[in-house]
């Protein structure tokens, strides 16, 4: 089983490279950020707490995102691996989420965090607002927030992976097929 960690600022295009992998390598795609917004758009009691959080540009409580990527492993028990995108975001995550793995009998193979500039993360949101009319890319002050919370406490998953000796860097300022290309190398010396 491949099982992948995406990783990055916001806008860096883990979205975008989740479904290149989904494409080629026939894996499951993890997003928390669908997930969650899809709990705020079919206004769950969830949804509803979630709501304030993400348009604040806030980290969602570790137990909520746990929960929902926890129930899409077991779901998804015949995929050939799954893409995590927006998950583990913090150290206590990732422990969490080698636990949830180790019960479904595999673990993470690899993180890739897909590098770029603030300038670049504001010119992504923006222009991602525009298209998808997402709230949450439009305003520059929830944007700051999200790149500083990502700095502040995110990034700090780096070096979990790191210590696993299952961190790749991959340079996300280029083309996405070029970015995909990137990726595709590093699976194929780890496979």
């Amino acid at each position: 089983m491949l099982n992948i960690v995406l990783f990055g600022p916001p806008g860096a295009g883990k979205g975008t490279q989740a479904s290149f992998l989904v494409e080629k390598y026939g894996l499951t795609h993890l997003s928390t950020g669908e997930m969650l917004r899809d709990e705020i758009k079919r206004k769950t009691p969830l949804g509803e707490k979630l709501r304030s959080l993400i348009e604040g540009g806030y980290l969602v409580p570790d137990e909520v995102v746990v929960e929902l990527v926890n129930e899409r492993i077991k779901e998804g028990k015949t995929s050939k691996g799954f893409i995590l995108d927006g998950f583990p975001r913090t150290t206590r995550q990732a422990e969490i989420l080698d636990t949830i793995f180790a019960e479904n009998g595999t673990e993470v193979s690899l993180m890739i965090l897909l590098c770029l500039d603030d300038e670049t993360i504001i010119k992504r949101l923006r222009h991602r607002a525009e298209i998808e009319g997402r709230a949450d890319d439009a305003d520059m002050n929830i944007i700051r927030t999200r790149i500083k919370n990502y700095n502040e406490q995110t990034a700090v998953v780096i070096d979990y992976y790191k210590a696993q000796n299952k961190f790749y860097i991959v340079d996300s300022e280029k083309t996405p097929l070029e970015t995909f290309n990137h990726i595709n190398e590093i699976i194929a010396e780890i496979l």
